[in-house]
């Protein structure tokens, strides 16, 4: 079996680009990846176009091989834009090796550990009030994992860091002590503070709020994350935006996260997150996915959580009242989640198919994250 060719297809779904990429082989089998690197869409589709020209007459059946090839291939190797290229090219392998033997992927990564996995939602903070309407929602439907996000406290992209910790540790408390010790609950801070905003926005909640703080502050130090862990005892949730094995090393080895966010999509596919994996559970930290995109990150995630025994729980886009899963017309084939659980497919390969038809008509749009700012005009991280 050889690669005939490999398509990226960023296209406009939804509120977001996502791109698809297909990769071909000379025996009518074709896997389909997904790289998490959002709103840089085209420097990654260029990325995947360089890897083509080498790529194609390669066996698909030797991720692992070729992995090494397209990072050690130039000497500038390792960083997000090439390996969120790279990740969706190795899961595209991935969905191909699994169709040409009739499995499903998690066969190859040593076979299925549970029947279903086990997701968390996200809610938004407008109010005290409507934070705990929107949680008792997603508990009434049996979700007992739920995210916040922070709190806004003025409009359009001004944000103001103390101001949205004070107000976001004080609804936190409200709502804890309104839906009970049971379910899970955390926050996002999209790495939006400072060490001292952090510590002082775990610092105003009794302990016990909050059973996991996902990236309060940026990752490019470690050090300033082990600074952070002397000053509060809430476990922290880290490695969305990691591109390796390497960036959670520190991480992982010195005891800075307690949940592994990895992402499939962006830290080097199924052939480097089995990796981080393994790495993880010798350190007894149970992976917690970032799965932001569509139908086939949210797959390959599912695939890798069923064959790893170190998990928490996925990340699944959904409101209190709704799913944001993309539409059936691009993607006639996907995984759907049974209330707050995926169940994992037997059906070859990662169990989704897309339209490539309707994605070629489909228009890619340039889409800016928000840029905040703060008060006093500087700008600050989204």
């Amino acid at each position: 079996m050889k690669i005939t060719d490999i398509k990226p297809y960023p296209v406009w779904i939804g509120h977001r680009n996502q791109t698809i990429v297909k990769v071909e082989t000379d025996e009518e089998i074709y896997g389909l990846g997904e790289p998490g690197f959002s709103s840089r869409e085209l420097a990654v589709a260029g990325v995947i176009k360089h890897f083509r020209e080498f790529l194609i007459g390669c066996d698909p059946r030797n991720p692992a091989a070729l992995w090494q090839e397209m990072y050690r291939s130039h000497y500038f190797e390792g960083g997000r834009v090439l390996t969120a290229a790279m990740s969706a090219i190795d899961i595209a392998l991935y969905d191909i090796m699994a169709k040409s033997l009739g499995v499903p992927v998690y066969q190859l990564l040593g076979g299925k550990q549970r029947d279903f996995i086990p997701c968390f939602a996200t809610c938004e903070m407008p109010s005290t009030e409507a934070l705990i309407a929107n949680a008792r929602l997603l508990l009434d439907s049996g979700w007992n994992v739920i995210r916040s996000n922070w709190a806004h406290t003025h409009e359009g992209d001004v944000y103001e860091p103390r101001e949205s910790l004070a107000l976001s540790a004080e609804r936190l408390v409200a709502l804890r002590e309104a839906i009970g010790s049971g379910p899970v609950l955390g926050i996002d801070f999209h790495h939006r503070l400072s060490v001292a905003e952090a510590a002082s926005f775990c610092q105003r909640m009794p302990s016990g709020t909050l059973d996991f703080l996902e990236e309060p502050i940026r990752d490019e130090t470690p050090e300033a994350y082990e600074s952070l862990r002397t000053m509060t005892d809430v476990p922290f949730a880290i490695g969305e935006e990691f591109a390796s094995k390497w960036q959670f090393a520190p991480y992982i080895e010195r005891g800075i996260t307690n949940f592994a966010r990895l992402d499939l999509c962006n830290v080097g596919g199924f052939t480097e997150a089995m990796k981080v994996a393994g790495m993880a559970e010798t350190h007894y930290i149970d992976l917690m996915p970032h799965n932001p995109l569509g139908p086939i990150c949210t797959a390959a995630t599912v695939h890798l959580a069923a064959a790893v025994p170190n998990f928490a729980w996925l990340e699944h886009r959904v409101s209190p009242t709704e799913t944001l899963e993309p539409n059936f017309d691009l993607y006639p084939q996907q995984l759907q989640a049974e209330g707050s659980r995926i169940y994992v497919p037997d059906t070859p390969g990662l169990g989704v198919d897309f339209n490539e038809e309707l994605a070629k008509e489909k228009p890619f749009e340039f889409w800016e994250a928000p840029h905040p700012r703060r008060l006093d005009g500087s700008r600050t991280n989204w």
